[in-house]
């Protein structure tokens, strides 16, 4: 058999068993991508004593730069929440735009908020505000929640420092000021046709919301309210400026080489550029003015920014898993192999990306798991050495576009809307099914149109 058909049958296989230890076994995710790749060495036939050194030596590259980023961004949302900067920003949004710009304004709110904070933890503070706008309006929550729940689909996995881009940035090598310009260029026009427009057809869809309806408040939203302690919140204009800062310093330091300015400054540009510093800004800043400046107690911030990494760790520990994984797909040469059938197929990475990470999607759920497994592959196939700065960047978005698709039953993030917004799982496939797919399809639309235009 040819050397590249069997290695592609190598993969195949598993990437079939890392499915079914996930969806059918239940194993943690962490664990499920450490047995794939040693499996997957061991069929490539690689020496029993060079394997764990490549998963050592995939995952520690890996965590030494998303372990940082991670864990310095969940405790920037942390902080944001706890202070009441998110309602702060989400009310004044709401109170610029006013009545008829409500949809507009809530979806840049889900971009806004989703970047700092996690899908779910956005989400669930949010979910009030949409209630609040359905009784108030009279309209279905479905015309004020689709827009927020497009834009904060589309940070989720769209847009840095969330954890998804990062991890497949990092695993590409891709330029995370291309990236993050790329996100915003195919993930911005994904969220106007999935959250905008789709909106009012949505509404019709689901027909009569069963259990909450804009009438009601689920109870389970009665006990997410932020614990600020009787303080003042803060200015949405601090919190805003406070979020974007870091996508700023990130973007500037991405493109410093490029400035008329003298090279000292380029340097500094740089250095504040890396993510690890404009986070760490953004942390310190955020610490001060939201925390400190508001009368929190230092002991309250340092508990509520402890408590941030919980769910990050896992994050961190999957992300790490899958740099193993992509280690040994490199050490093991398979994934030259898979390179050189699809050169010979003549299929564009740009349109395998979007194909891999859609089907992971599909078959496990996960938006994470789906972009780094995705990465994972796609950096073993592609000559990163040769690619442009661009070309990265915009299968970075592809890989993001896949991994959005179809959200259904096995995905968290499904149960969370049909819960919260008191919907049946036929509504929720209705509406929140369709309008990922829509973001998904859409945003891999644009890239390969950006990418026959720039590449």
């Amino acid at each position: 058999m040819d050397s590249s058909l069997l290695g592609l049958l190598i993969i195949i296989g598993g990437i079939a068993a890392l499915l079914a230890m996930i969806i059918l076994a239940r194993i943690p995710a962490f664990i499920a991508l450490l047995v794939t790749s040693i499996g997957v060495a061991l069929a490539a036939g690689m020496p029993a004593d060079a394997i764990m050194g490549s998963i050592r030596d995939g995952m520690g590259g890996t965590l030494g730069f998303v372990a940082v980023v991670v864990g310095l961004g969940a405790m920037l949302g942390a902080i944001l929440e706890h202070s009441g900067g998110i309602q702060s920003l989400s009310r004044a949004a709401l109170s610029t735009a006013g009545p008829r710009g409500a949809q507009w304004a809530l979806a840049g709110v889900g971009v806004a908020v989703s970047i700092p904070v996690f899908f779910d933890v956005a989400f669930i503070i949010l979910a009030p505000m949409l209630f609040g706008l359905a009784r108030r309006s009279g309209r279905p929550v479905l015309w004020f929640a689709i827009p927020a729940l497009a834009g904060m689909g589309m940070a989720h996995t769209f847009l840095p420092p969330t954890p998804g881009p990062i991890a497949v940035a990092d695993l590409i090598g891709a330029n995370l000021g291309w990236v993050f310009l790329t996100g915003l260029a195919t993930g911005v026009p994904a969220v106007l046709l999935g959250g905008i427009v789709f909106a009012p057809m949505a509404s019709r869809l689901a027909g009569p919301v069963l259990d909450a309806g804009p009438a009601s408040l689920p109870e389970a939203l009665e006990e997410v309210a932020p614990e600020t302690d009787g303080a003042k919140p803060p200015s949405a204009l601090a919190v805003l400026l406070i979020i974007l800062a870091p996508l700023a310093l990130i973007v500037l330091g991405a493109f410093a080489g490029m400035l008329p300015v003298p090279e000292a400054v380029q340097g500094v540009l740089t250095f504040v550029g890396h993510p690890f510093a404009a986070l760490l800004v953004a942390c310190a800043v955020a610490y001060v003015v939201l925390g400190l400046g508001h009368d929190f107690e230092p002991e309250a911030l340092n508990k509520v920014m402890g408590k941030s990494l919980e769910p990050a760790g896992v994050i961190v520990l999957i992300t790490g898993a899958g740099g193993a994984f992509k280690q040994v797909l490199v050490d093991s040469e398979l994934g030259n192999q898979i390179a050189d059938l699809m050169v010979s197929a003549n299929l564009a990475p740009i349109v395998m990306a979007f194909a891999i990470a859609a089907i992971l999607r599909v078959a496990q759920g996960s938006a994470t798991v789906a972009m780094i497994t995705s990465g994972t592959l796609v950096s073993a196939m592609i000559d990163t050495a040769n690619a442009s700065p661009i070309g990265l960047a915009l299968i970075v978005s592809s890989i993001a576009s896949g991994a959005i698709v179809c959200s259904h039953v096995n995905d968290s993030g499904f149960w969370l809307v049909s819960r919260y917004l008191g919907l049946t799982e036929t509504q929720t496939l209705k509406t929140w099914t369709v309008m990922t797919t829509i973001i998904g399809v859409s945003g891999f639309l644009i890239a390969c149109l950006i990418a026959l235009i720039a590449t």
